[in-house]
């Protein structure tokens, strides 16, 4: 780990020099690092999750063409053709535990290291006739110039003897043998026994009885200090002067070749430009959401049959105060309402938006759990390319369910009656569909800022619903501007919601008649000597409202307080006039949610340099 800079705790001191120089910023990328977990996209197959290593963190000199044909290789070098194009899927299904070991090397390689391949106990959790073949593989790997470094974990005697050399640390990292191992083991028992080990008898494991001889085992001890034994070996002054001698040499033709190849960039982070890794993880990210059948499904299932609900539960509202105050809530993503709903109740009704940031959730850990464990090691792309390619996908995903949402909520509804008499049931159509879309967008860019900070899709859900029931509260309708204390104007205005169900409200309702119902007219009797129409026309040419047709020569009165809808909506503080105002407002809460999502993951999730504290 420390080796590979993977190390993200702990200070590490000391010098790392690649062919005399000191480690640049594109280490990581050209050495490969296997992982002891098996870690994959569940929906890719074989032979693209290597096409995606191989396009990414290859030199950008090698041509595309020779990438992939490159793949070709490594899918011959590690057998792996019967299953070169089997969809990775998850443990118990889809590739076994070799297989997916295999390919988790078969990544690393599809790289095209140029320094080192280091695995992670790479036999842990295999068995035996598992292990040999892993074994198999990186001998035929060494035998074909690749340079490997492992770490293994109480392998067999026969396992143990297949590798050339090792490095042995006892408790605390201090070096007991670096060097080779030998025939059965023959070199490394005999520098043990030369110092006062008891002799390693035939039928013991080397690398058990090394750790019995330092008294690592369990049961043992030894009064023998070997980290100073070795410091004071002929061995460990040979290792010096070896060295010394890589110092004073000259940089490897290799190694002056690929600089001269390709200038600054062999020393740059990542080996492709930023278009390149936004392209290549986008498209993976749209193929996994292609591939998952479950979770699209679930999103239109959850637009269609809401819309629907909410619909046909307002099904022909009338223009009646009892039908607008449904309108409203019907366009406010609620459920039904009787005549006598109480305010109040709102919070308790359910909402298609946390439903739809709360489905974005679990995917976006999904993809940043593999991102954050193999890939931003590796130097595969940038974090910023992570962070695009996701918001980028879901955003596309939204313009179907608009439709969805739109033609099975819009239309039983009835709301496009309330523009015939204007004249304008096309243009106030289409400006209902775009605030529909960008109430879909808004969603998927708030789902991104809730979760690119949290660590779970639990925490990002339970910020969704803190700050969604803020928004709800403060949007001016459980309490208009002109209801709220002083201070809490602010939040009415920083509110998303006011803006959203002001401009789809007005867009919905303005500019037509209000006819009361029967129920809500109010009656009484004219003074004497005058009829309704006279008692009333000061009051209702100062405040509106009008008299119910052929009461108007009458003394008896039936009065609705309400003339139009304008009226109504002046009583939220709405405006039509304000509506595309408002629609472009959303865009500004829509591009904060984009960039508030990019810094949180920047501030939480990006390790710093100044907070690794020398691992650089």
């Amino acid at each position: 780990d420390v080796l590979a800079s993977r190390k993200t705790v702990g200070v590490i001191g000391g010098n790392m020099l690649v062919d005399d120089r000191a480690k640049d910023a594109s280490f990581q990328r050209k050495t490969g690092y296997v992982q002891q977990q098996d870690l994959h996209l569940q929906t890719s197959t074989v032979r693209e999750a290597l096409n995606f290593s191989a396009l990414l963190r290859q030199p950008a000199h090698i041509k595309r063409a020779d990438r992939l044909a490159y793949v070709d290789e490594v899918i011959e070098l590690l057998e792996m053709q019967p299953f070169a194009d089997a969809v990775v899927g998850v443990p118990g299904e889809g590739l076994n535990v070799e297989q997916r070991k295999r390919l988790t090397i078969g990544v690393e390689l599809a790289a095209r290291p140029q320094l080192l391949l280091f695995l992670d106990e790479p036999t842990s959790g295999l068995d035996s006739q598992t292990s040999w073949s892993i074994c198999d593989l990186l001998d035929k790997l060494a035998k074909n110039g690749q340079a490997i470094l492992c770490t293994i974990h109480q392998p067999s005697a026969i396992l143990f003897e297949r590798f050339d050399r090792l490095l042995f640390l006892a408790k605390g990292g201090n070096p007991v043998y670096f060097g080779p191992i030998g025939e059965n083991a023959s070199i490394l028992t005999g520098y043990f026994e030369r110092h006062g080990a008891a002799p390693c008898r035939s039928i013991q494991n080397p690398a058990e009885w090394m750790l019995e001889v330092i008294g690592a085992a369990p049961g043992s001890s030894t009064s023998i200090d070997w980290p100073q034994v070795w410091r004071a070996s002929e061995e460990y002054h040979e290792v010096k002067r070896e060295l010394k001698a890589l110092q004073n040499q000259k940089p490897s033709d290799d190694s002056t070749s690929e600089i001269a190849l390709d200038g600054k960039e062999a020393f740059q982070e990542f080996a492709q430009p930023l278009s390149v890794q936004t392209w290549e993880v986008t498209k993976r990210v749209f193929q996994q959401t292609w591939r998952d059948p479950v979770y699209i499904y679930s999103k239109l299932a959850l637009c269609l049959f809401a819309s629907l609900f909410i619909g046909f539960s307002f099904y022909k509202a009338p223009n009646s105060q009892t039908g607008l105050q449904n309108q409203m809530f019907g366009i406010f993503m609620r459920r039904c309402f009787s005549p006598d709903f109480d305010p109040t109740n709102l919070l308790e009704v359910g909402s298609i938006l946390p439903n739809l940031v709360e489905q974005m959730h679990p995917r976006f850990v999904t993809q940043r759990d593999l991102y954050e464990a193999r890939e931003r090691p590796s130097k595969s792309y940038s974090w910023k390319s992570f962070m695009l390619a996701n918001i980028l996908v879901e955003l596309v995903w939204q313009l179907p369910m608009a439709v969805v949402i739109f033609f099975c909520w819009y239309y039983p509804i009835g709301l496009w009656r309330n523009a015939e008499s204007t004249d304008s049931v096309t243009v106030r159509g289409l400006q209902m569909f775009l605030f529909v879309l960008q109430f879909m967008i808004y969603a998927s860019t708030f789902a991104n800022a809730t979760i690119a900070g949290a660590g779970s899709a639990e925490v990002g859900g339970a910020l969704t619903n803190v700050l969604f029931s803020l928004a709800l509260v403060f949007c001016g309708v459980l309490a208009t501007k002109d209801q709220l204390p002083g201070f809490w104007v602010f939040m009415y205005r920083v509110s998303p919601l006011t803006y959203l169900v002001s401009g789809m409200l007005t867009t919905a309702v303005a500019n037509t008649d209000l006819v009361c119902a029967t129920n809500e007219l109010l009656r009484f009797d004219a003074l004497q000597g005058q009829n309704c129409s006279t008692y009333l026309s000061t009051y209702i040419a100062i405040l509106g409202g009008s008299l119910r047709p052929g009461t108007e020569g009458s003394s008896h009165c039936e009065f609705c307080p309400l003339g139009n809808t304008n009226q109504y909506l002046a009583l939220l503080d709405m405006r039509y006039s304000e509506s595309w105002r408002n629609f472009g407002i959303l865009w500004a809460f829509i591009a904060f949610n984009v960039f508030f999502a990019f810094f949180i993951y920047w501030l939480v999730r990006v390790p710093k340099k100044w907070s690794l504290q020398g691992k650089d």
